[in-house]
């Protein structure tokens, strides 16, 4: 780097019509040196340090969390402050700014359009991989959202199967008060049996949910998920925000209790960048146009049919349970709830409930269920005449 006195010997040898380039021969550097500090009319000033920030030591962390996908600024000034960060947003910011060209981008142009209040509610799954009750667990979890307020509810289950899809949008309609005109769904068996072309047939039991509750089905086309894009944004917003926040749950009920208390605390809270409205009083205009929630709730158990047999029991995942004798022979209906209530009908008629036990735990029995074989059995052998015994001990 030049010195002052290297510039006063440049500008007085300048003046005398020395050439740059036996200037630069002189001084040991390179003409283009020279003809800068000329332009400059001064020898280079170095730059002073940079300050220390309050984002020095958690800079690292920063980095990391942008490795993993979470670009969300307020998401990583809460973790970070977890650690002890207690510098502002804007220093955040600006640290991270520069790096958004480096991250991965696969949004393809879609057509935008908005829905009227109380129209449409956009129904899809996500999974991810959590630590729950001590093990990583493969959670998949039903996002539902309004498409005029962008209001949404979310609920984690085991599975992602027709009964778990359906209760997933009770409890959404549950959380949210009411019911849309329409559910618009992909295109999983659950849902939707056939969808080509023109020739749409939904699962039965979807209809029937659809009627019980009053909103029509409807379906994306097939490998044009993006038609429901509002509830897809929602699917990673979920994982970056609440999923970073919570990483660790002690069982499903705890799980699902903090995704509806950060719901109510943060996603409704939250400033919506399209309609730029806090979603809570956008959803306030909407809440009185959904249809009210019916008086009985769906049963969204599943439904399985047993042959009752001789002995007066049902086979059911592994285990038998008891049932009334007056059923011995006939087929009867099952349902096993989400809480693992097993109950049989016969007629329309409950007859047997059932607490679900693994094949270890042994016969699950009821002795009433029994009581009229045993007085039958009973009724027999007191009807045997003495005569039967003594011939009997003359064989002998």
């Amino acid at each position: 780097m030049l010195k002052k006195e290297d510039f006063a010997v440049i500008k007085a040898l300048s003046k005398h019509g020395v050439y740059l380039k036996d200037i630069a021969a002189e001084l040991g550097v390179h003409p283009k040196t020279v003809s800068r500090a000329l332009n400059r009319g001064s020898a280079p000033t170095s730059k002073p340090p940079p300050r220390p920030s309050k984002l020095d030591p958690f800079k690292a962390q920063v980095d990391q969390l942008l490795a993993e996908g979470v670009w969300n600024g307020v998401v990583i000034q809460r973790e970070i402050q977890t650690k002890g960060y207690t510098g502002s947003h804007t220093i955040l910011r600006d640290y991270i700014a520069p790096k958004r060209a480096l991250r991965p981008s696969v949004s393809r142009a879609t057509v935008r359009f908005e829905t009227e209040p109380g129209h449409q509610l956009q129904s899809d799954w996500g999974e991810i991989i959590i630590e729950l009750a001590g093990h990583p667990t493969k959670v998949y979890f039903i996002v539902n959202q309004l498409g005029y307020s962008r209001r949404f509810h979310f609920w984690c289950a085991p599975s992602l199967d027709a009964e778990h899809t359906y209760e997933g949008l009770i409890r959404s309609f549950e959380y949210l008060g009411g019911v849309p005109q329409e559910v618009l769904v992909d295109n999983q068996k659950a849902t939707v049996l056939l969808h080509q072309g023109d020739k749409l047939v939904f699962n039965e039991r979807f209809v029937d949910l659809g009627e019980h509750y009053g909103f029509t089905p409807r379906a994306c086309r097939p490998y044009r998920a993006r038609t429901k894009g509002k509830d897809e944004r929602m699917v990673g917003y979920i994982k970056h925000h609440f999923f970073v926040r919570y990483r660790a749950f002690e069982s499903w009920t705890h799980l699902n209790g903090l995704a509806e208390q950060w719901l109510r605390e943060e996603a409704d809270q939250r400033m919506h960048g399209t309609v730029h409205e806090v979603v809570a009083e956008r959803f306030q205009r909407e809440a009185p146009t959904l249809q009210p929630l019916p008086h009985g709730r769906y049963d969204t158990s599943y439904i399985e049919h047993r042959h009752v047999s001789w002995d007066s029991y049902i086979e059911v995942r592994g285990n038998r349970y008891s049932v009334p004798s007056t059923l011995v022979g006939r087929v009867v209906l099952v349902r096993i709830g989400l809480d693992e209530c097993l109950r049989v009908y016969a007629d329309e008629a409950l007859m047997a409930t059932h607490q679900l036990q693994s094949a270890s735990a042994g016969w699950v029995t009821v002795e009433e269920h029994h009581h009229p074989l045993w007085q039958s059995v009973k009724a027999q052998v007191e009807r045997r005449a003495l005569s039967v015994y003594e011939e009997a001990a003359q064989w002998n």
